[in-house]
């Protein structure tokens, strides 16, 4: 039983002779295949992702790490503080094999790049890095906009993830799980790779997502609540979440047998800007059969400027059960829509085959239409035809449907044999409609289709079932993401005119009890175990809310991922003032442009306000003008109150665009006053932790809106101890 052990630099370099359990440390460089010894092992990464943990290195390795544990970041306490690399395997390996390994706690947890027949089985490389989200129960913060129209230099890194691929050949990722993270696993520029039963479910942005990859095989993963931006009953634009996101140039790849339900889009394909700026190529022929992509906030399929085939899906309880804007060629055969608000809807597309589809409770089965003008600043229209046009529509069935067909700005549709049972209105036909041939529609038309030989390569033929509660009011978000029925968790659900707090208790089974109370007063509890409910009504006075409970039961896992065996306490905390803020809104000009020179830029506050208002809190976001015969652009915003505090530290946040700068007693707190802070909606989010004396402090907030969309919101939150 010997060992080689050979020092480099900083580097260890490991090649074994027999088969010895070795201990996993700080800078090692695997060239030989190795095991680690089963114990923890916490270990802080570099910041810089170029210097891992480990280096895997060479040909014909494999790492087996026999549920060892690695542990990263372990100076930090939340998620959106992790950073650096734990493994990463370098240019030019070969056949590596990484296997039984949990690794937790970084930015990114596994990284390959240029690898050849890479095999990663049995792993856990769930809670990673994740952002914390400013959206709540109210409202959606534009900060947690995702955006993924670049990835040429590894832009989505940003995101961190569990795995990252790119320019690999021939990878094989199966059986790993990968939860309370951002993003699971992520592919750029990756080629025939094999992804099957995963799990990589309840993270805060994507399941799977592909850039510039092609002539990959993906099934019977389980990609359920990749989520964010959603709040039951008050807004559900799922901020490009995804179950899948397919990206630029990504075609020829297979996704069948998969469930991805409750994530933002199930499904979300996209061209790419390659497209957008010539008119060619796209995220084509696609095969998407068989997959579960319900109760999606948004779509269930998006697929966008291409040509795919789409079959077998189930598509039900989304707001678009398949979004196709200015897609072409494209095939949507035997699909079940149920109880969506659109099944089908097409903006601008060309040559659809749309039959053998089931309709049921949508309250519109499909909708075609097109804009008489395209947008000015989009170069695809000036390149590409895009009228809507040439459909074929035969042997659906729709049942209990509001609206059959809704159809306006079209050229050219036949049906044929499509059945309407309980259908108001079988066919609505609005302006700029040519060529519709419905002569044959009250035929009995039975049709077939053969199956796509690339089925040939799905092994597992089933669908992942779902363990966890369906529908879209399970889809609870925290600050950290989605909710995901493990641990104790106190979920505000409304606030009523009364001033009424009603609140879901959830969590595993156990038994719960009120602990503390603070701005709040009871008025109603439901039964002691979970699910239950709570009823608090809010005291005017005391501006700060804290409700503590206490659980009793099993040990469970924590949103991050800790054990918890004792009965630990489970909070809501918030901090409500009623005190008002005093704003008013301003037009500036080219004179006074904010950006050249803030002391001129400031002079317009001499003039009269075009607006003025009080409100008890800053919260704006508008999509145009602030106002009737108000400005839309050119604006500033200046916004002042007094707010009475209990010494302490405080969490100060704002979000805006264009530019902010916030004073705190007339000291300079955020300073936020170049453009660069807008130019990723991440970045629009700034934050500040400042400790404050007891008593009465004045806060000012100065605000410039350039043009485009203007947000501006304010955030103080103490920190409880």
């Amino acid at each position: 039983m010997k060992t080689i052990l050979t020092l480099i630099g900083t580097l260890f370099v490991f090649s074994t002779i027999n088969a010895t359990d070795i201990d996993l440390q700080k800078g090692m460089v695997i060239t030989h295949s190795v095991s680690f010894l089963s114990k923890t092992y916490l270990l802080n990464a570099d910041m810089d992702l170029s210097k891992p943990i480990l280096v895997i290195e060479g040909s014909n390795i494999t790492i087996d790490f026999k549920q060892a544990i690695l542990k990263g970041s372990n100076d930090q306490k939340n998620p959106d503080k992790f950073y650096g690399l734990a493994i990463l395997i370098k240019k030019g390996s070969k056949n590596i094999i990484l296997k039984n390994a949990m690794i937790h706690g970084f930015k990114v947890a596994v990284m390959a790049d240029s690898v050849e027949n890479l095999t990663i089985d049995q792993c856990n490389l769930s809670y990673q890095y994740r952002q914390y989200l400013k959206s709540n129960w109210q409202r959606e913060d534009i900060s947690d906009w995702m955006s993924f129209h670049h990835n040429e230099k590894d832009e989505w890194l940003r995101y961190g993830a569990g795995i990252y691929l790119k320019n690999c050949i021939n990878p094989t990722i199966s059986n790993n799980e990968v939860t309370g993270s951002q993003c699971a696993l992520l592919m750029t520029n990756t080629r025939k790779a094999t992804v099957y039963h995963n799990n990589f479910s309840f993270n805060s942005a994507i399941g799977i997502g592909l850039y510039r990859s092609s002539q990959n095989t993906i099934y019977n993963n389980k990609l359920d609540f990749n989520v964010r931006g959603y709040s039951h009953g008050k807004y559900k634009r799922g901020q490009d979440s995804a179950g899948f996101l397919v990206f630029e140039q990504s075609s020829d790849n297979i996704f069948a047998y998969n469930s991805a339900t409750h994530s933002g889009d199930g499904f979300f394909l996209w061209a790419g800007q390659t497209t957008m700026d010539s008119g060619k190529g796209g995220s084509n022929d696609n095969f998407i059969y068989n997959n579960n992509f319900s109760y999606a906030p948004t779509n269930g399929i998006e697929v966008t400027f291409s040509r795919n085939l789409i079959m077998k899906n189930i598509i039900k309880d989304c707001d678009h059960g398949i979004w196709g804007g200015y897609s072409f060629d494209t095939d949507i055969t035997d699909n079940t829509f149920a109880n969506n608000r659109i099944g089908i809807a097409i903006e601008h597309g060309q040559n659809f085959n749309i039959a053998l589809n089931s309709f049921e409770n949508d309250l519109t089965g499909v909708k075609l239409w097109s804009r008489e003008k395209q947008p000015e600043d989009w170069v695809y229209p000036t390149l590409k035809n895009t009228e809507s046009r040439n459909y074929w529509i035969a042997a659906n069935r729709f049942t209990a449907t509001e609206t059959a067909f809704n159809i306006m700005g079209t050229d050219t549709v036949v049906f044929s044999g499509n059945i309407k049972l309980m259908v108001n209105q079988p066919l609505i036909l609005g302006e700029r409609v040519e060529n519709i041939d419905t002569s044959r529609e009250a035929s009995v038309f039975d049709m077939d289709y053969q199956k796509d030989e690339r089925l040939k390569l799905i092994k597992v033929k089933e669908l992942p079932t779902l363990s966890s509660p369906s529908g879209k009011k399970e889809i609870k978000m925290t600050v950290w993401g989605p909710y995901d029925f493990s641990y104790p968790y106190l979920h505000l659900k409304e606030i009523d005119q009364q001033g009424i707090y009603q609140f879901e208790v959830l969590g595993p089974a156990g038994k719960w009890k009120p602990e503390k109370m603070e701005g709040f007063e009871l008025v109603a509890m439901g039964i002691d175990s979970f699910p239950s409910t709570l009823s608090v009504k809010a005291d005017t006075v005391n501006p700060y809310k804290q409700i503590v409970l206490t659980r009793a039961g099993n040990a469970y896992t924590n949103q991050f991922g800790q054990l918890i065996t004792d009965d630990r306490p489970f909070t809501y905390q918030a901090f409500v003032p009623q005190n008002n803020w005093d704003i008013n809104w301003y037009q500036w000009d080219a004179a006074h442009d904010p950006e050249k020179d803030y002391e001129t830029f400031k002079q317009i506050f001499n003039q009269v306000p075009v607006k003025s208002a009080k409100n008890k809190s800053i919260d704006f976001t508008w999509w145009g003008k602030i106002g009737n015969d108000l400005p839309a652009d050119s604006f500033a915003t200046v916004a002042e109150t007094k707010l009475l505090l209990k010494a302490g530290t405080y969490e100060i946040g704002i979000t805006a665009d264009d530019l902010v700068k916030l004073t705190i007693d007339d000291k300079n707190i955020i300073d936020a006053w170049e453009a660069h802070y807008t130019a990723l909606d991440e970045n629009t989010y700034h934050s500040k932790s400042i400790y404050l004396e007891a008593g009465w402090h004045q806060f000012r907030i100065i605000h410039a809106e350039k043009k485009g969309l203007a947000t501006l919101q304010f955030y103080l939150n103490p920190l409880w101890n």
